[in-house]
């Protein structure tokens, strides 16, 4: 079917538009702005009036009329996975759903470019932000607090006097795996994580499996920590690398999941057996974990509750409402064919 031919030298107004759907153009303009208070009913024939003059509001004039761009943006570490596309989707259909719209960008564990990229939204006119992790140039929230601009971290827990977040505990998280592979009998330990400087949560994870380890009197000499940009490629590598050290490790704790997948194809390759020689985790629980062989046994974290209740927030918040914050959220540790006692 062809698509109806656009003529852009005749723009349609709301005008037009109201006329067309049955409705004053006040109607409209509460649609195009805040469209959860018109009934589904008003809904319906505004947006078959827009859709059949091809109308587009413009973006501009609305800002300057409401104070609002009715847009919403998240700034997320990477996007060169699917890592944080779960929680992504969720959060952009529930914003959607409010009238918004998603702006997105990548500052790529680069604090300067995170920077640089909640300025350009600033400047833009976002109405809410969404960032990643717990640690963020300080002028990043002076500069927010300045506008008025509601933000949420996610992916982590912070003092709630301090900073709005929903997340997780990386910490304990991470310690739950480590008290996990213990039990089984493990006691020479190796993990590779991501690089710690430039990332809080991968600080936090190494943390927490140094001192899960140290409360049963064990330890991880640094020789057995390798920390690399996230990708399946780096977990080969360092898995190689571990795999080569005098006494190897019988267990592997990776610290993101592209690492795991990373090490098993590798092991494949070095003809390793897994977990019969080692064991390795992963962390987060993608997509491929349960289709690897052998599968992997990771962290499952609360990615689309995460993106859902960061948008109620930020949604709520835009409206002049108080929300309250949750607890931090639990995960849980899915036990696949990865791991198994030491020989």
């Amino acid at each position: 079917m062809k698509a109806p031919d656009i003529n852009l030298s005749k723009s349609a107004t709301m005008g037009d538009v109201a006329r067309a759907a049955g409705v004053a153009p006040a109607t409209v303009s509460r649609y195009l702005n805040n469209p959860e208070v018109v009934s589904p009913k008003t809904k319906a024939k505004i947006d078959k009036a827009i859709r059949a003059m091809n109308y587009v509001p413009h973006a501009a004039a609305r800002t300057l009329a409401s104070k609002k761009s009715r847009m919403i943006g998240a700034i997320f570490p990477s996007l060169d996975s699917n890592l944080f596309a779960r929680a992504l989707e969720v959060f952009q259909n529930q914003i959607t759903k409010a009238g918004y719209t998603l702006v997105v960008a990548s500052d790529n564990y680069d604090a300067e470019q995170e920077f640089k990229h909640v300025n350009q939204m600033v400047s833009h006119g976002v109405d809410a932000l969404l960032l990643v992790g717990g640690t963020h140039d300080e002028a990043i929230y002076q500069l927010l607090q300045a506008k008025g601009i509601p933000y949420i971290l996610t992916w982590t827990t912070v003092p709630r006097e301090e900073h709005p977040c929903i997340g997780f505990n990386n910490q304990i998280a991470a310690a739950n795996v480590a008290n996990y592979l213990m039990d089984l009998g493990h006691k020479k330990f190796s993990m590779i994580s991501a690089c710690v400087n430039s990332n809080d949560r991968a600080f936090k994870r190494l943390q927490g499996v140094r001192n899960a380890l140290a409360q049963r009197g064990l330890s991880m000499p640094d020789e057995y920590v390798i920390e690399r940009p996230i990708g399946a490629e780096q977990g080969r590598e360092a898995f190689r690398l571990l795999m080569s050290r005098p006494e190897r490790p019988t267990a592997v704790i990776c610290g993101s999941e592209p690492f795991a997948y990373g090490a098993i194809f590798e092991s494949k390759y070095l003809g390793i057996e897994i977990p019969r020689e080692v064991s390795v985790t992963g962390f987060d629980d993608m997509w491929l974990a349960s289709l690897i062989t052998p599968s992997l046994t990771t962290v499952r974290t609360p990615q689309q509750k995460m993106g859902l209740l960061a948008a109620n927030y930020l949604i709520a918040r835009l409206a002049g409402k108080e929300v309250a914050l949750p607890s931090p959220m639990e995960v849980e540790i899915i036990v696949r064919e990865s791991c198994a006692p030491p020989v």
